[in-house]
């Protein structure tokens, strides 16, 4: 029927994020997939470039530049390090990728925002990442319609309160009571933790698409194609069965003795070769060692001659998989890891396609994550005296204006690219910062560097 956005959702979201889950677990494909989201999206790099909005905040492109590249250093001490992780094990580039991958399979990521000073470190903001099977209604409050999916939302469904479970509502089938972790009764304890705090910072983090009008969660990347993933799944494995179990048998012996009569034909050991058995003994040695076997009257060796490999299996999967790429939003080639079919153009035309997706998902991520963790940091930094911001919670958009550098996208082919790039700065379209980032880099360092490298080179002569 044609229900609501969480109608047609939330029944079935336990379901899927289990099964997409399994998928990741179990089966290759989905699991290459999964990596190749997180390769391309964000990759080996994660760095800030602070860009202010200064025509709001009254200042110049000099002062913006500035103020950027005093801020940038003191953010990468905290991104770069653990300080950012609650528990001490994730930098920030760590933590997003966990949040990617949270989505993909889950549909949601969630972080707490938490206000956790320790000796000897500079930052006070942490984040602590939460599995989303933790964000649910409470036992009890079912009918209150305010309340969905463990999001507690106000009459125009902004989010108020965010309700977790205090464990992990899995570790009821795991080690949590085996091994003595808590009691019980904290499998049916929630927390209610309020969306912002009075003055605006926020309190938890949720990351997740939002499709429709009133959907209170996300859903895995794989939801679409999930049957015909795990179906492929089943039928590869069949195929290899039947192949390994048909590459047992050699031959079949069709004859009118009886079994005993049939055994000694194979001597003691029907494994060892037909020269050992008596049956054997006026072989006839053909020219390149082939042998004239003599049988008992009656009896006949037809050889096996099984189906396995089934010749269609191949372009069977390639349609299939076809299907599966395009409901990730990944081209079959890179799905596939296999480029052996394309030409430059092909290639090239496949992961421009590819790209659209990712540029999408890196904006996605950079609104909906990284800026807001920038905020949390930034704010602590203002307050602490560390960065001068005049004006601060009142501009907090101006301020906090930024992009993210990810990791380059690479090249098909180096010297086209190349030559592709410098066309595009020589006619005015492109600037240096922009083709730096497309790699990766950030165009000041690679200026400075190579001064740097020209300074030395004359010195040496």
């Amino acid at each position: 029927m044609a229900g609501s956005a969480d109608a047609d959702l939330l029944p079935d979201l336990d379901t899927l994020m289990s099964r997409s889950r399994d998928l990741s677990r179990n089966n290759g494909l989905m699991a290459g997939a999964v990596q190749t989201n997180k390769d391309n999206i964000i990759g080996a790099v994660l760095r800030l470039s602070a860009t202010p909005d200064y025509r709001l905040l009254g200042k110049d492109s000099t002062w913006a530049r500035e103020w950027g590249n005093q801020v940038e250093p003191l953010f990468r001490s905290y991104a770069d390090t653990t300080a950012c992780d609650a528990s001490r094990e994730m930098t920030l580039l760590g933590l997003t990728l966990q949040a990617l991958g949270g989505v993909i399979n889950n549909g949601d990521a969630l972080a707490l925002p938490m206000w956790l000073p320790r000796p000897g470190e500079m930052w006070s903001t942490r984040l602590m990442m939460i599995e989303s099977d933790r964000l649910s209604t409470p036992s009890g409050m079912e009918a209150d319609a305010t309340i969905r999916a463990g999001i507690e939302r106000d009459n125009f469904s902004a989010p108020v309160a965010y309700h977790f479970r205090k464990r992990h509502p899995g570790d009821r089938m795991g080690f949590g009571l085996i091994g003595g972790i808590g009691g019980a009764e904290e499998f049916e304890q929630w927390e209610r933790v309020p969306a912002f705090t009075d003055w605006g910072r926020r309190r938890v983090l949720h990351l997740h698409d939002k499709e429709r009008t009133g959907q209170s969660r996300g859903k895995p990347l794989v939801t679409a194609v999930m049957k015909e993933f795990h179906m492929a799944g089943k039928y590869c494995s069949t195929e290899l069965q039947a192949s390994v179990a048909n590459s047992l048998i050699a031959a079949f012996l069709e004859s009118n003795l009886d079994s005993d009569s049939a055994a000694r034909l194979f001597g003691d050991d029907p494994r060892a070769s037909w020269k050992t058995s008596a049956a054997q003994a006026k072989n006839i040695r053909m020219p390149q060692g082939a042998s004239i076997i003599n049988l008992p009257a009656g009896a006949k060796l037809s050889p096996f001659t099984p189906g396995r490999p089934n010749a269609a299996f191949e372009a069977f999967m390639h349609s299939v998989l076809r299907h599966i790429a395009a409901g990730m939003n990944l081209p079959y080639e890179l799905l596939l890891k296999d480029f052996s079919q394309s030409n430059y153009s092909s290639a090239r035309a496949a992961l421009l396609e590819a790209w659209r997706y990712f540029h999408g998902r890196r904006r996605w991520l950079t609104d909906y994550w990284l800026r807001p963790i920038y905020e949390l940091w930034l704010e602590e930094a203002v307050n602490s005296g560390r960065i001068d911001a005049p004006g601060f919670y009142q501009n907090r958009y101006a301020y906090t204006r930024c992009r993210f550098i990810f990791a380059g996208r690479g090249w098909v082919d180096p010297t086209k690219e190349a030559q592709a790039a410098q066309l595009r700065m020589q006619i005015g379209v492109s600037t240096l910062e922009a083709e730096c980032a497309e790699q990766g880099l950030d165009w000041e360092e690679v200026l400075q560097q190579r001064a740097f490298e020209a300074q030395r080179m004359r010195e040496l002569g």
